[in-house]
């Protein structure tokens, strides 16, 4: 199990043309995702990501109006108040959190300040064992995400493990 970011990165830089192949590789084959959610959960368990926080301190976070009106709430502020202090406009995104030096603007040292009612993509994070559609739907994701999360790189290795990937 590798949990050194520096490695993380360096690696999943490393396999990302390995990664999309493995990506194709999987959308041609028959697998049971009841099998890689195991392994995923498996992986997720031995990590603890308040040791890590490297998905709040390198990835941008998408936020819905349905986070907006939970976290406006949870920070007793108005919808349109936590628009205006807390998010921006991305091109590419949408709306999202905005972000300062360290990370996420609700990121305090590895910790969560509004963890109660942090958005739903934090929540579903890294979107390995829960997330909308099929594994192989997200797998674009994971390829990104095996760069800087060590949940992600570990359970892509494992995946091509126990598929018999032809590396």
């Amino acid at each position: 199990m590798i949990t050194d970011l520096i490695q993380i990165r360096r690696m999943g830089d490393k396999m990302r043309p390995e990664n999309e192949r493995f990506r194709k590789h999987l959308k041609t084959r028959d697998f049971v995702e009841r099998h890689f959610r195991r392994i995923a959960e498996d992986v997720e368990s031995q990590i603890d990501c308040t040791q890590c926080a490297n998905c709040c301190k390198v990835a941008t976070t998408t936020v819905t109006e349905r986070d907006i009106q939970k976290l406006a709430k949870f920070l007793r502020v108005k919808p349109s108040q936590f628009v205006a202090q807390y998010t921006e406009q991305s091109d590419d995104e949408g709306v999202i959190l905005k972000r300062n030096e360290h990370g996420c603007i609700f990121l305090d040292g590895n910790e969560c300040t509004v963890y109660e009612a942090r958005p739903s993509t934090c929540e579903d994070f890294p979107h390995l064992i829960r997330g909308t559609g099929s594994i192989t739907a997200r797998m674009w994701e994971f390829i990104d995400r095996a760069c800087y999360c060590p949940i992600v790189y570990n359970s892509l290795e494992a995946f091509k493990d126990d598929s018999n990937f032809p590396r």
